[in-house]
């Protein structure tokens, strides 16, 4: 080897030193753990390795309700992650107020997000005194039932196109020895339906009364009691489900040992990994087929401070790889959920996905859940839910009228 050789590739040597040194392991918490949530979280850790960073996954198992007191910990004691979902929403306000959340705004103003974002409202929550604390990735809605087609056609009857239709079907459903609906013994699972039935039966005026304005007169109305009566129908049609987490109970439609499940769209995911194709081997039905609306709900990651400033850097580039085009489509696609970025090519969107996509183009759309109600009194409306899903001895009446004691006094 000549000088100039022996020079070109010290040259080459030096550089691709530096690069390693700048290539940052970031660990990034979260609580997607099912087969289908697996396949999308690798997508976002192949776009950031991709940057010459790592992505160094921490995935806690148990779903949001167990997780999230372990992030909150880790956060406030001084143990800080790189990165950390939580839903779209008021759940880190008081990380942000405390002041222990990055500001990405550079990174926010630079890519010109709130341009692309859509809806609004998605972003708007990660908004807070003009500066950007988070990055809002998809829209999940919990505003579907999942039905496996295979189960209505044993029955000698059409894939129901409501809940009416639906209802008038279970005890041909019983009599063949299926269970009607699948719900999981978590109380999340529980209080998601019961928040649907809101929506698609009450219609969105209910809802918008009972979460947005906290009336707490209209929560103990006759309105709200049909409701109710409807959950107490829908807790008997479930209590054979025996399974704790919700991608059991999903796998429960898929093999036909129920026929349907009240869940978020990130249900998608395990009917893909299971290789089932939507329109032909299941059905969904957004709104339950009565009100065909969505609720703009999702996942945002926030970004924890860090003493080290070259973990801050891998932060910033992070915070952008989550929105890029390319990594919004493969994200989404794999998860279920819709993009936040309105100028994406989704093409090879399925059934489901494109029924979300058209709700959504005409703006029939209304807030999560976690947008209108603190995380207290979300989780004082979830323990009554959940008390009354378990226990039969409670009346429609006598749970209506705790939840409506706590909408008295919601924040």
């Amino acid at each position: 080897m000549n000088i100039r050789s022996l020079a070109a590739a010290l040259a080459a040597s030096v550089t691709l030193s530096v690069g390693a040194a700048q290539a940052t392991d970031l660990e990034v918490t979260h609580w997607w753990t099912s087969g289908g949530e697996a396949a999308a979280v690798a997508e976002l850790a192949k776009a950031f390795d991709a940057t010459g960073n790592h992505w160094v996954d921490g995935a806690i198992a148990g779903g949001g309700d167990v997780a999230r007191p372990i992030m909150i910990s880790r956060i406030t004691g001084g143990d800080p992650m790189g990165a950390t979902q939580f839903n779209t929403g008021r759940q880190a306000d008081e990380l942000v107020e405390a002041g222990l959340m990055q500001d990405v705004t550079e990174v926010a103003k630079a890519e010109g997000w709130d341009k692309i974002i859509n809806p609004p409202s998605l972003y708007k929550s990660c908004v807070k005194d003009g500066k950007w604390y988070c990055v809002p990735i998809n829209i999940h809605s919990w505003q579907w039932m999942w039905m496996n087609n295979a189960v209505f056609e044993k029955i000698g009857k059409p894939v129901p196109k409501n809940w009416d239709e639906f209802v008038a079907d279970v005890p041909e459903l019983q009599k063949a020895g299926i269970i009607p609906l699948a719900v999981g013994g978590q109380a999340w699972q529980s209080n998601g339906l019961f928040g649907v039935l809101q929506v698609a039966l009450g219609g969105v005026d209910l809802w918008k009364k009972v979460n947005v304005d906290k009336d707490a007169k209209f929560a103990a109305g006759p309105e709200m009691l049909k409701i109710f009566k409807a959950a107490a129908q829908a807790r008997e049609w479930s209590k054979d489900t025996k399974v704790q987490d919700w991608n059991q109970a999903t796998n429960m439609v898929i093999t036909g040992k129920a026929a349907a499940q009240i869940m978020g769209d990130w249900a998608q995911g395990e009917f893909a990994v299971a290789g089932k194709v939507a329109g032909k081997d299941y059905t969904c039905l957004p709104g339950l087929g009565v009100n065909e609306i969505i609720s703009t709900g999702g996942d945002s990651f926030y970004f924890p401070k860090q003493k080290d400033p070259e973990k801050t850097k891998a932060q910033m580039v992070l915070a952008k790889t989550l929105l890029d085009k390319k990594t919004q489509v493969a994200f989404n696609l794999k998860k279920g959920s819709l993009p936040v970025r309105g100028d994406v090519d989704l093409a090879s969107a399925n059934d489901c996905m494109k029924k979300g996509l058209e709700i959504l183009k005409k703006g029939n759309v209304l807030p999560d859940g976690n947008q209108t109600l603190s995380p207290d009194t979300t989780g004082q409306l979830q323990d009554v839910i959940d008390k009354f899903w378990h226990d039969f001895s409670i009346t429609p009446e006598e749970a209506q009228k705790q939840y409506a004691a706590i909408i008295a006094k919601a924040d």
